[in-house]
């Protein structure tokens, strides 16, 4: 697990920064050169082998197992473990590219409640099929954000809907920006968005 930012015991907000398949916690930490983050803690937890889970996102559950179950459970050691240092639920943020996007979506989702905001580059809920029994919760006005290419090699424009859609329905006030251009990254245009709507 790496740290940066602000100190956690001065600190009045969280990040929790997911990084993407092949990538690292260093380098989902160096994008708070760009986000307004400047008065956050940051945490960024380093995947075994650098990826959360071995298949796509959309492959056959089972695929995934148990690399998926452990890659959620670590993330709510995570949020337990800030709400004993006396975090709220508001006070924390998730931010993550591709893989770390999905499973940011993916776990807030399972959790849903008034978090500060869920921030994904790139991503869509988890699983073969979307599995609305297993998402529970109300995220009572919780900005999520998606950006995305209009055919991105890795996150159907239609998961992204569709998960949208769903987060909706769960009290999300969802924004989804999509361009057009296939590159699998982060735009300026969506830095500007979230910087201007979620940190500020």
């Amino acid at each position: 697990m790496k740290t940066a930012g602000t100190a956690f015991g001065k600190a009045e907000k969280v990040a929790i920064m997911i990084h993407g398949r092949g990538a690292s916690a260093d380098s989902i930490i160096s994008l708070k050169e760009y986000l307004n983050l400047d008065d956050f803690a940051i945490l960024a937890p380093q995947a075994p082998g650098n990826t959360w889970y071995p298949y796509s996102f959309m492959a056959p559950d089972s695929s995934n197992e148990p690399a998926f179950s452990n890659a959620i459970k670590m993330l709510d050691g995570v949020v337990v473990d800030l709400e004993s240092q006396g975090f709220k639920s508001e006070q924390i943020f998730f931010i993550g590219f591709s893989q770390g996007a999905c499973l940011s979506l993916e776990y807030a989702t399972q959790h849903a409640r008034k978090y500060g905001g869920v921030i994904a580059f790139t991503g869509g809920l988890i699983g073969e099929k979307l599995n609305r029994d297993k998402y529970k919760g109300d995220f009572e006005g919780t900005k999520v954000f998606i950006g995305s290419s209009h055919k991105d090699m890795h996150v159907p424009l239609s998961r992204i809907e569709e998960s949208g859609e769903l987060i909706s329905k769960m009290g999300g006030n969802v924004k989804i920006l999509i361009f057009e251009d296939s590159d699998h990254t982060i735009r300026q245009e969506e830095v500007d968005w979230v910087n201007e709507n979620v940190l500020k």
